[in-house]
């Protein structure tokens, strides 16, 4: 029984133990950050500011006061309250120099000065005076300038430590004020209660304007993709038609090879009807790969698309319409016909389509000149619109562009392998060029053709 009842005691003792050691971690934590030991030099004031100047103003600050402070108060104790000249100079250095780390550590500076300023004012309360006390002027000014980058660094509960700290000592000090002194503890604690309660709101409101700013730029930056998305996946549902197209004239034509070609084998006919299938299992899956596209508005819609994309012809349809919307188009097209690719015909139409919609929103009325032309070398088409300043600067329906229109483009002529560039004019204008690639014309075998 016995045995039992020391093995009991001694597991309830494991118990407490680390029990113990908790809430003794948890005051030795609490107390260091109470008193500055846990103060870690972090960001200095305004270090994140642009300018360097305000990044050196801080310290610029602290180098003047310190210099200002120091003799004053070292003088101020040995003439007005009868200090000994080392003394004198000593409390003054440690009441001031804090300062200087204060920029980067300011909780463990108001530990130092904290701590000089109860000592002076022990050491005074021993002689009658009729100065200030238990603070004086020089340390008042000192205790509140420390305040401010305080109030910048800390949390809520540890400046309201401070202050907490600021007017008990004060309390505990009136029993000794010297008869015939000003008690000063009482204006220390309501300045200093001020100073860190507008600190506090400062620092609060700069931080929610940085993090509003820090959301705007992540809002931007999730706008600009989903943009890009977008006029990905609206390219993609316009190139379906032309790769539909061509799926479609594959798989007619191996349906219909062997009736149109006479004296096919039968490994021949068992090839085309293979095509033909491949081709038709292609359609199905692009249908598939458009549905998925497909926005939720597409999806809503009575069903797809049926007028076939545009191209190059449909460049002058486009332009009357520009101009019935009250901007002066002149369209120059190339004098002999040009064939591009499919994708490379509906890219320079739609380059051409969003550059005039950015006149008639941005620049209304602005004259505008659309051209169209091949190299000489017969490899590039290059599309170039040109607008220059709208007639009346009031007159521009929008005045600021998400840059959709140029996301598009720039993502039509990636497609195709082509380049793009947009700058602005230096009246006050804009300019698009695009440079698309054409395909090569085959060779002529003279050779064959002869025999």
């Amino acid at each position: 029984m016995t045995r039992d009842l020391s093995s009991s005691s001694t597991g309830t003792g494991a118990a407490r133990a680390p029990a113990r050691e908790r809430a003794l971690h948890t005051a030795r934590r609490v107390l260091a950050a109470l008193i500055g030991l846990g103060d870690r030099p972090g960001a200095p004031l305004l270090g994140s500011a642009r300018s360097t100047w305000v990044r050196r103003l801080p310290y610029v600050l602290a180098v003047l006061l310190t210099t200002v402070l120091m003799p004053v108060a070292a003088r101020n104790l040995g003439e007005n309250y009868g200090m000994s000249g080392a003394p004198a100079g000593l409390l003054g250095a440690a009441q001031t120099l804090p300062l200087l780390m204060a920029v980067v550590r300011p909780l463990s500076a108001w530990w130092v000065i904290f701590g000089s300023d109860v000592l002076c004012a022990l050491l005074l309360s021993a002689s009658p005076q009729t100065q200030p006390w238990p603070w004086p002027p020089a340390a008042i000014i000192g205790y509140l300038a420390l305040m401010v980058p305080l109030s910048q660094r800390e949390s809520r509960r540890t400046l309201g430590t401070v202050w907490a700290a600021t007017g008990v000592v004060g309390v505990f000090l009136e029993p000794l004020t010297p008869r015939g002194s000003d008690n000063t503890w009482m204006l220390l604690f309501v300045l200093a209660g001020v100073l860190l309660l507008v600190g506090v709101v400062v620092r609060e409101r700069g931080d929610a304007r940085r993090k509003l700013r820090e959301q705007e730029t992540i809002s931007e930056a999730e706008r600009a993709h989903r943009t890009l998305l977008e006029e990905r996946a609206r390219i993609a549902r316009e190139l379906h038609d032309v790769v539909a197209h061509h799926m479609s004239v594959i798989t007619v034509q191996a349906d219909s090879a062997p009736y149109r070609i006479k004296g096919i084998p039968p490994q021949a006919r068992e090839e085309f009807a293979a095509i033909a299938t491949t081709a038709r299992e292609s359609l199905t899956e692009m249908r598939r790969l458009l549905g998925v596209l497909r926005s939720a508005e597409a999806a809503r819609d009575a069903g797809p698309e049926k007028a076939p994309q545009p191209g190059l012809d449909e460049l002058p349809r486009l332009v009357e319409a520009t101009i019935r919307a009250g901007v002066p188009v002149e369209l120059a097209l190339p004098e002999e016909p040009v064939a591009p690719e499919p994708a490379v015909a509906l890219s320079a139409y739609r380059i051409v389509q969003e550059a005039l919609a950015n006149v008639v929103r941005h620049a209304p009325g602005a004259p505008t000149q659309v051209s169209v032309a091949r190299s000489p070398d017969g490899t590039l088409l290059t599309v170039v619109i040109l607008n220059g300043p709208p007639p009346t600067p009031s007159t521009a329906w929008e005045t600021s562009g998400t840059g959709h229109g140029l996301v598009g483009m720039r993502e039509r002529v990636r497609l195709v392998e082509g380049s793009l560039k947009t700058v602005p004019l230096p009246g006050g204008g804009f300019m698009v060029a695009a440079q698309l690639p054409l395909p090569l014309p085959f060779p002529i075998d003279k050779d064959a053709d002869s025999s």
